[in-house]
């Protein structure tokens, strides 16, 4: 293999993605099982308007996290993107934690994913060991990132053009039932939405747990600030991205919680169940079928399948990019910023392999159970990067300022300042630690649950405050910060 040295984005990494790769890179990153599956247990849980509200706060928020996101990724395109940022305008140390707990994060969850998929392949194969799925697929995720960036973006254009296929399927035969269009089935007007409790249902409580999991869902938007480092043209095509991505997405889910809430009554009971192993309980599946579309599980299994794998396609582009840039700021061993002719980092990627295969654990325990060990581990690390984003967009902006920048000189400036980095850090804190609330609802604390949710935050924090009494990093003041808009 021949390797160079590492350089900067401009002449190591490959500006080779399109516009429509960071399209589909941010759309797909966030339209997977929490839409697929998890959006029927949150009609469930709030009722029909509650699950409404609910992803329309969170909508608001990753919209504020998105434009503050576009405002530094179009100045300063590079592929550590946050970690880059964090080190730059708030503190070396802060932005160590953010990058090795974002590298973290996205190499877990190829190993969640790809244990996903053994549960998904028994659908139609039950008797295949499970570990024969996640050892091919893994393969095929490692060859899709290993010669090209455009590779990848390839992949990921066309496995988020099949999910958005499917929801625009799901939601144009929806519509066309409401509204009385399907033959043979009556329109059942507002009949289903306003039935039993009403469209809100648990009260507060209720949305603040759907409000969890519409986080969740919207996680992956992030990734067009990692891409950014190899987009063409960046300072023109992140404002694009970021301008059309959010409302997409926002469709997306809004229109499909829509359909499920005027179609699917909140009190059936399969909509409370939450088993990604288990197609035939998905809104999408149940709907396809009262639509007379009888091979709708088969079909949705294999969009599901494809959403999972392109999952696990965007954590090993995220995290070898992520590692790469760490090494080449000198905050992982040099070993990983080399890059391959074709401009990968295949030492970076090699290694983000190697955490992928924990879902190996599976052959010495059962694949639900380590699905949940992984699950767990990495559950609070997109939050976490996305306060980094909220607290490193305020700074920024602060220190262009300070040393004489001009507003009309961004390439792309985020509305509503100060008030949308405020917002979305409250919004995303709250979110962050109320996610096990329910470990304190019952007599006994529930410790081994609290410890699973939160264990990334103390580990973000011992790992920041590691590395400042080692090296002895102090907060960066808005006069001497580097706010210059070159990517070395």
């Amino acid at each position: 293999m021949t390797e160079s040295t590492a350089a900067p984005a401009s002449s190591g990494l490959h500006r080779a993605l399109k516009p429509r790769h960071l399209n589909m890179i941010a759309i797909g990153g966030s339209i997977g099982t929490g839409l697929f599956v998890a959006s029927g247990a949150t009609v469930a849980t709030a009722g029909p308007g509650g699950a409404l509200l609910a992803y329309a706060l969170i909508g608001v928020m990753v919209y504020f996290l998105m434009t503050s996101l576009g405002e530094m990724a179009a100045y300063l395109p590079v592929s550590g993107s946050f970690s880059t940022y964090g080190s730059r305008f708030v503190e070396d140390g802060f932005g160590f934690a953010l990058g090795w707990n974002y590298w973290y994060n996205w190499a877990i969850t190829i190993a969640s994913e790809l244990v996903a998929a053994q549960l998904i392949m028994s659908f139609w194969l039950p008797d295949v060991p499970g570990y024969l799925w996640s050892a091919g697929f893994l393969g095929i995720i490692f060859l899709l990132n290993a010669f090209s960036v455009r590779g990848f973006g390839e992949s990921e254009f066309w496995f988020a053009l099949i999910k958005v296929a499917a929801v625009l399927v799901f939601i144009g035969i929806g519509l066309a039932t409401v509204f009385g269009i399907m033959s043979g089935i009556e329109s059942p007007g507002l009949s289903v939405f306003t039935q039993g409790e009403g469209p809100f249902v648990g009260g507060l409580q209720a949305m603040v747990g759907v409000m969890m999991i519409a986080g969740y869902a919207f996680q992956g938007t992030e990734l067009i600030g990692v891409a950014a480092g190899e987009s063409e043209d960046p300072k023109k095509n992140i404002p694009i991205a970021i301008r059309q991505v959010f409302w997409r997405i926002l469709m997306f889910y809004i229109l499909a919680i829509l359909v499920i809430g005027l179609l699917i009554p909140y009190n059936d009971p399969n909509l409370l169940k939450n088993d990604a192993s288990d197609i035939s309980v998905s809104p999408f599946t149940l709907m396809f079928e009262r639509a007379g579309l009888a091979a709708a599980a088969g079909v949705m299994n294999a969009v599901i399948l494809t959403a999972v794998l392109s999952a696990g396609n965007s954590g090993m582009y995220a995290s070898t990019r992520m590692l790469y840039n760490l090494a080449k700021d000198g905050k992982a061993p040099r070993l990983f910023a080399r890059l391959a002719a074709s401009g990968v980092p295949r030492n970076a990627l090699y290694a983000t392999t190697l955490v992928g295969a924990l879902c190996f654990l599976t052959s010495a325990f059962s694949n639900q159970t380590v699905y949940t060990w992984l699950l767990n581990t990495s559950g609070m690390c997109g939050f976490i990067a996305w306060l980094g984003i909220s607290v490193s967009h305020y700074r920024f902006r602060k220190g262009y300022l300070a040393q004489g920048g001009r507003l009309e000189d961004l390439p792309y400036r985020a509305k509503l300042f100060p008030l949308g980095p405020f917002l979305a850090f409250a919004l995303c804190l709250f979110i962050s630690l109320g996610q096990n609330y329910e470990a304190f609802a019952h007599e006994r604390i529930d410790w081994l649950g609290l410890t699973a949710t939160y264990v990334s935050l103390p580990l973000f924090l011992l790992i920041w405050l590691g590395y400042r009494l080692r090296h002895g990093s102090r907060l960066v003041s808005y006069q001497t910060m580097n706010v210059r808009s070159e990517a070395d």
